[in-house]
């Protein structure tokens, strides 16, 4: 007996084979009844016109007959021979097209009265040579030409007349072959309508008890299993249908399982980035996790730093873990699950630790239900992970506010340092130079050349420690804004006011000081603006050699106060302009070529120009020079009082 797929194949196949014979038949019988009736048509209409053709061949033959009957002028011959020629042609192709016996005798008729015309009164005209425009011969040429036109009309009614049987001919034809494609079609649609019937009754029977079994799943009725029927390949679509819905219920119920398992690893994650007392936050994710992993005990030791440790255990009157155990665990790889020895139903995981923290652990045991599934070996790995990632945060923001809390205290004997150092240093410098000034004037006596260059070195040298011990009070105030101390400053007068001071100094070490200024106003203190640009010249200066330049510009753009300073001088290696602005930073080519310098410079510039709310950049090339440019708020001028 053939399957249910041999023959729905054998019923497709021959509903294929049917269909295409039917369209096939169709196509076939339509294209020769058509084209049939094309041919018989084109035909007819062919000898239609012939017919047409003779009338007018005659009529040309009778006017060139007339012409020279009235005329003698043989030139009217031409076209009657034309005509003649041509007329009798275009019967014979009436002939040649038509085969009703009607038209043939039509044909005759309208042969014998042009024959009649011709040999009773063309010839005669014609083979005279000369007119002859007599009335009673020209009476009888018109009578029978007379004769042609009615025989000629007769053979076209006749023809006219075919056309019609021929064209109700071909209407039968394609009714006939119109009433046999429906009775073909009627016997396929009832192969269709029985072969609908036989897979009723061996497939959509069973599809629908299925249909209804796949809602009762759809519903939540994971229970519902269909009842197997029909031919044996449906047989085993349901067995695969009901193997699929014990497969659902069981991947569902691990759904939920693994749901669960979700919910906890969130409510454990929650509790861990509660900021609670971290001993309450641990007696808490144990809880959860004994509840959700049904375990009879848990046990969690971590620690924070080497002092802090921190041991739970749910519930509290859970015994405690022999060493025995603890050594067992802690020889484990870190978030690895492992069997604990000798303790049947018992897993942890090792936490790992550092260099401060010795390791922590996670230790599960559950009596009832020994075996731990694989789905439950990864939340608890997870879950270790979790717990391990909360410690190293823990650890991290301790050592964070123990680190804050050192170089808070660092930064405190920092600023008594520079404080009492500075304080100590002003009152003895003040005495240095003072009583040095004295001596320089004379007031102790005049002093000898030896005497005066020792004089004049220890004022140069007290000097420079004088201002060193000034850049380190300036440093050490509190870098804030300017604020209602501040005035309206034209940087353009204080370009001009150090331009002044610093060309002396310029041509003394032979370089040249150029500068553009435009009216520019900032809000800030002049003497602060003033020690910004003094201190960018002075470095210009020191580390342009003879011969160089040193170019400053000022200008607004883009809302800001623009002031740049340029060198040609050895430039900084890049390496060091990152630390370029911090205090006591010095470039390395700086000290290979020994230029003296504090270092401090332009650490002032950057906390004078940050006061003021700008900003101060570098740019260089070694041996080049460099390029400074501070950028500044701009405000409007003032207004003239």
């Amino acid at each position: 007996m053939l399957s249910v797929k041999a023959r729905a194949r054998a019923a497709v196949v021959a509903l294929m084979v049917l269909f295409v014979g039917v369209v096939v038949t169709q196509m076939v019988v339509s294209d020769k009844l058509q084209s049939g009736h094309a041919r018989r048509a084109d035909r007819l209409e062919a000898a239609r016109d012939a017919n047409v053709a003779v009338l007018q061949h005659m009529t040309d033959a009778e006017t060139g007959v007339r012409g020279f009957q009235l005329s003698g002028d043989k030139a009217f011959l031409d076209p009657y021979d034309k005509g003649r020629a041509g007329a009798f042609t275009a019967l014979d192709e009436v002939t040649t097209e038509s085969t009703d016996p009607t038209v043939l005798r039509r044909l005759v008729d309208e042969r014998a009265a042009a024959s009649r015309w011709l040999y009773a009164y063309a010839y005669p005209i014609v083979n005279a040579g000369v007119a002859d425009p007599r009335f009673a011969r020209t009476a009888r040429g018109k009578q029978l030409f007379d004769d042609i036109r009615i025989t000629n009309a007769a053979v076209d009614a006749a023809i006219h007349a075919e056309q019609q049987r021929v064209a109700a001919a071909d209407r039968r034809l394609s009714w006939l072959a119109q009433v046999l494609f429906a009775l073909l079609a009627v016997g396929f649609l009832g192969v269709v309508l029985l072969f609908a019937s036989f897979g009723r009754r061996l497939l959509l029977a069973p599809l629908e008890h299925m249909r209804e079994t796949l809602q009762r799943l759809a519903a939540g009725e994971l229970s519902a299993r269909a009842v197997p029927a029909g031919p044996a390949e449906m047989r085993a679509v349901t067995g695969t249908l009901n193997r699929l819905a014990a497969e659902t219920e069981r991947l569902l119920t691990a759904d939920v399982a693994r749901a669960a398992r979700t919910d906890l690893r969130q409510a454990v994650s929650v509790a861990l980035r509660d900021n609670r007392d971290p001993v309450v936050t641990a007696r808490q994710v144990a809880a959860l996790v004994s509840d959700a992993l049904g375990a009879d005990a848990v046990h969690g030791q971590v620690s924070v730093d080497a002092t802090n440790g921190i041991k739970v255990r749910w519930p509290a009157n859970a015994p405690s873990l022999s060493a025995r155990v603890v050594r067992d665990i802690l020889d484990g790889a870190p978030g690895v699950v492992l069997d604990v020895p000798h303790v049947e139903g018992a897993v942890a995981v090792p936490l790992g630790g550092d260099a401060d923290c010795p390791p922590g652990l996670l230790y599960v045991v559950r009596h009832d239900r020994p075996e731990w599934s694989a789905d439950e070996r990864r939340l608890l790995a997870t879950l270790a992970r979790e717990v391990d990632h909360a410690v190293r945060q823990q650890r991290l923001q301790y050592r964070q506010a123990r680190l804050i809390n050192e170089l808070r205290v660092l930064d405190e004997r920092k600023d008594a340092f520079v404080a009492t150092v500075t304080h100590e240093l002003r009152t003895p410098l003040t005495s240095i130079l003072g009583y040095t000034e004295m001596l320089a004037d004379g007031d102790g006596g005049e002093l000898s050349t030896m005497q005066q260059r020792g004089v004049t070195a220890i004022l140069r040298n007290a000097h420079r420690l004088h201002e060193t011990v000034s850049d380190l009070l300036l440093l050490d105030r509190a870098n804030n804004t300017v604020g209602a101390g501040a005035v309206r400053v034209d940087l353009s007068a204080v370009t001009a006011t150090v331009h002044a001071e610093f060309e002396p100094v310029a041509r003394g070490r032979e370089v040249t000081l150029t500068g553009t200024a435009e009216p520019v106003w900032v809000d800030g203190d002049a003497g602060q603006l003033e020690r910004v640009l003094r201190n960018l010249l002075d470095n210009a200066m020191k580390f342009t050699g003879s011969g160089g330049e040193v170019t400053y510009g000022l200008c607004a753009r883009d809302g800001r106060a623009v002031l740049t300073v340029t060198d040609t001088g050895i430039g900084i290696p890049e390496g060091d302009l990152a630390g370029l602005f911090t205090p006591f930073h010095r470039a390395a080519n700086a000290m290979d070529q020994a230029v003296q310098g504090s270092g401090l410079g332009l650490a002032i510039v950057r906390n004078i120009v940050t006061e003021h709310g700008g900003s101060v950049t570098v740019s260089s090339r070694l041996a080049h020079g460099s390029t400074f440019t501070v950028s500044l708020p701009l405000v409007p001028a003032p207004l003239p009082a």
